[in-house]
């Protein structure tokens, strides 16, 4: 079998790159892919409910997006950004106003140096790690740091919306049923539900079970190596609660079809999934999923429409098959779906 990145291209048009929300999140559309028949049929997602049976049980990440882009100003009045990979850590337990992060960052930043992000928040270069990211001491002189940088940072959008965030970003960047602070990227298979639709998920009998992984900004990093099988993932942080193992376990035995919402819920389920069934835990997980791996737990994925060449295109190839999926990809070019994290979905069976 080829490794070769250059085999998961496709030719997407720009102006199918969704820079604004649907009107309405339930109003997204989806392509319902059939693996067994090798076919594909067109919906809208509030016709979800209707299209899932009762033996669906559909997996969830709770994971909500915290404002992790951070505009700041140099002592020379020069401007610099940071982009926090995850939320910042506490320096000491005594002090919630002193926390350390890892950051991707924009212009010249040497060690000891000083960023000013408004008038309750500053950081304090204390590495610089190479390929663009530093690790930043973040200091608030009258508050708790995490609340300094909710007032402060930007919705951290991914790289591909060309234009500033808005206010809509704040509440349309973020499910409906975002609880876990972490990420600073949307799980954005989740991003077309509603508490109409979660509430007619309910109605028919279909169960869901919640788990969390904050996304990092890993899942924006290309794949660098022509062969794919050689990329490297970056860890994100996941929890596989208690509650949600043993629902997990309970409804398998049932004969339950697990769906996973995202590819998010696909890395946790996996990596958490053993010979015993679901184990709860909680920790960093790095699984790589690409052509040619074997699918322990899930049996149906809910997810959007990925980039060419990236680690999102290479799982749902390995879930449904490579020329299976670009041959949906290619017919949802051309009935003009919209695409990537603001864009329109598909559910594969």
């Amino acid at each position: 079998m080829s490794t070769s990145l250059a085999d998961f291209d496709y030719h997407l048009p720009q102006e199918l790159i969704a820079q604004h929300p649907a009107p309405r999140r339930q109003d997204s559309r989806l392509l319902v892919v059939d693996r067994a028949s090798q076919t594909w049929r067109h919906h809208t997602f509030s016709e979800l409910p209707e299209i899932l049976h009762q033996r669906d049980f559909l997996v969830i990440n709770d994971t909500r997006v915290f404002p992790a882009r951070l505009q700041g100003r140099k002592a020379s009045g020069g401007r610099a950004e940071l982009l926090l990979h995850h939320l910042p850590e506490p320096v000491n337990q005594d002090s919630t106003t002193e926390a350390r992060a890892r950051a991707n960052y924009r212009g010249r930043l040497k060690v000891g140096q000083v960023l000013h992000f408004g008038p309750d928040l500053e950081g304090e270069i204390t590495a610089i790690l190479g390929s663009g990211i530093a690790e930043v001491q973040l200091r608030s002189a009258r508050e708790d740091v995490l609340r300094a940088i909710l007032a402060t940072g930007e919705v951290p959008l991914p790289p591909y919306i060309r234009r500033a965030p808005e206010v809509q970003d704040q509440e349309r960047y973020q499910t409906v049923y975002a609880a876990q602070p972490g990420a600073v990227a949307a799980p954005t298979a989740g991003l077309h539900f509603t508490p109409e639709v979660m509430a007619a998920l309910k109605n028919r009998g279909i169960d869901t079970a919640t788990l969390t992984l904050h996304v990092g900004p890993g899942t924006f990093l290309p794949v660098r190596t022509t062969d794919y099988t050689r990329h490297q993932m970056h860890p994100e942080y996941f929890i596989m609660p208690a509650a949600t193992a043993k629902q997990l376990n309970q409804a398998k035995a049932a004969g339950k079809h697990l769906v996973a919402v995202g590819t998010t819920s696909v890395r946790v389920l996996e990596h958490s999934s053993g010979p015993q069934g679901f184990t709860p835990q909680e920790g960093w997980c790095g699984l790589y999923i690409y052509p040619g791996y074997h699918f322990r737990a899930v049996d149906h994925l809910l997810t959007n429409f990925h980039l060419p060449r990236s680690t999102l295109l290479l799982l749902v190839a390995a879930f449904a098959g490579r020329d299976f999926i670009l041959a949906a990809y290619e017919d949802a070019v051309h009935h003009h779906y919209r695409f990537y994290s603001y864009g329109d979905c598909m559910l594969i069976v």
